[in-house]
């Protein structure tokens, strides 16, 4: 069993400094959680945490606003006086024999405290039922900022379709290494998964089907506003995707006026792509998309909406960029940032624009043009990947990604002329075409997602494979007793 200073050199993502002390801090049946009187985003913070203990514990552990300043055996949360160093999400630990204080400039920063504390602890600390202690942490001093501020999963619920549990899931072991945007892929030619009032045939038809006919399926406006509010409490931040103007076949199925031959084509349980595009022709697409991106919206307080725009093959060149340059005002006169994948690099962009590159080296235009980019380089970050030959699911038109090969690679060293100040951060897309079940969707996320969380967060001059590794090993029994579906290396 791993001793508390073996969990202390354990941590992912590696913080930016750790300072060993002398001790531990034993967490008992008296241990009372303190937060300042009247913040209740810090008051909610320490609720999360105390929820997550209580299980395995089986201690009260109330959170309380009284001054406890002579109280020893406690934790306690607080905002810092403005400690500009430590940005908007990061955060200080210290851990005493007598005591536990976290300290941020924001709630968000305590909440990545939070996640550290949780890795200090056993993994039967994570068990749903009651287990036999010690609860003792490592005393140390642990300082920590984030490398980059978007570090985030994306996830494919248009090939296949996963319910309301299975997101906030993947919220849940997405937040305990640090990952803080969720970019949900909503449309695509297999399927279209939330409901718009104005065009309902979108989610009751063009929703109805997935990949091999399997069972579709879509998220009420009501399910996602769930899923924000869920995923807001946790800081993470919904990005929504309706991807235009290829991708669309669902769509196209479901109104045939989208068309530019107003008749509708059959649902598509394929995996092609390339082959589908809205007309972009027609004041009736810019309607459309006026008014799917207007529901949208009024649903996501986050302050992004994706508008897809890769592989749209089937659209004359001169049109796209016609059409993005389009669409980008629609979404910016709806008070959103735009994000679109490499390929809108082609059109004029906002300097607000955040381009995700993925092939190639189309991104180098965007920066250009004053464009942060997000870096899911496919041969990296695309979970969707097979590991190696022998990888049941996924697909390799990327090559293999092994978990070394997920993890050892840096955004900043891709291409020449991107700096890090042009780089927003990191994402590592899981489409799901292969994927039938969340199953499949955690065997193939863990444990490369891990592996990414790290470089989106860590300094790269702490990362390391030959560290990393054996890291990653001591989080293998916390991931057993979440039940994750994780990939072993043979």
């Amino acid at each position: 069993m791993p001793t508390p200073r073996d969990l202390l050199n354990a941590l992912i993502p590696v913080p930016l400094s750790v300072t060993p002390g002398t001790g531990s801090f034993n967490l008992s049946a008296d241990t009372t959680l303190f937060v300042p009187s009247g913040d209740p985003a810090v008051a909610s913070v320490a609720q999360l945490l105390a929820d997550s203990l209580r299980p395995a514990t089986g201690y009260a552990l109330p959170v309380s606003d009284h001054d406890a300043t002579a109280q020893q055996s406690n934790i306690h949360l607080h905002l810092t006086a403005n400690d500009s160093t430590l940005g908007t999400e990061g955060y200080t630990l210290t851990i005493a024999a007598d005591d536990v204080t976290l300290s941020a400039d924001t709630a968000a920063g305590l909440f990545y405290g939070v996640q550290t504390l949780r890795q200090l602890l056993p993994a039967a600390i994570d068990s749903s039922s009651r287990q036999d202690g010690p609860w003792q942490i490592a005393a140390a001093t642990i300082r920590d900022v984030p490398r980059f501020g978007w570090r985030g999963a994306m996830l494919d619920v248009a090939r296949h379709f996963f319910g309301v549990a299975d997101i906030k899931r993947y919220i849940d072991l997405m937040v305990r290494y640090k990952l803080n945007r969720l970019h949900l892929h909503l449309s695509d030619d297999q399927g279209w998964r939330i409901a718009i009032d104005a065009w309902p045939k979108l989610a009751t038809y063009g929703g109805s089907t997935a990949v091999n006919g399997d069972p579709g399926g879509y998220y009420t406006q009501a399910d996602y506003r769930d899923i924000v509010a869920y995923a807001q409490q946790r800081f993470v931040t919904i990005v929504p995707e309706i991807d235009m103007p290829g991708h669309t076949n669902a769509a196209l199925a479901s109104y045939p006026e989208l068309n530019c031959n107003d008749t509708a084509p059959d649902l598509y349980t394929g995996i092609k792509v390339g082959f589908s595009t809205l007309c972009v022709g027609k004041d009736i697409t810019y309607q459309f998309i006026d008014t799917v991106v207007a529901e949208i919206v009024a649903l996501t307080p986050g302050p992004y909406f994706h508008i897809g725009g890769d592989e749209s093959a089937a659209t004359a060149p001169a049109d796209y960029i016609t059409f993005v340059e389009r669409v980008q005002a629609i979404v910016q006169a709806h008070g959103k940032q735009i994000v679109g994948w490499e390929e809108v690099s082609q059109a004029r962009l906002l300097p607000t624009t955040l381009v995700q590159q993925w092939a190639n080296d189309m991104v180098i235009k965007a920066v250009q043009q004053g464009a942060k980019a997000i870096m899911s380089p496919a041969k990296h970050a695309y979970l969707d990947m097979k590991y190696d030959a022998e990888t049941p699911l996924g697909l390799n038109w990327a090559g293999y990604v092994s978990v070394q090969q997920a993890y050892d690679w840096d955004p900043v060293e891709l291409f020449a002329g991107i700096n890090e100040s042009d780089i927003a951060g990191v994402e590592a897309p899981l489409w799901s075409e292969t994927l039938r079940t969340f199953a499949d969707v955690e065997q193939m996320a863990f444990p490369r997602l891990i592996g990414i969380a790290e470089v989106g967060w860590s300094a790269a001059a702490a990362r390391q494979w030959n560290t990393y590794h054996v890291r990653l090993a001591a989080q293998y029994p916390r991931l057993d007793v979440l039940g994750v579906n994780y990939y072993r290396t043979p």
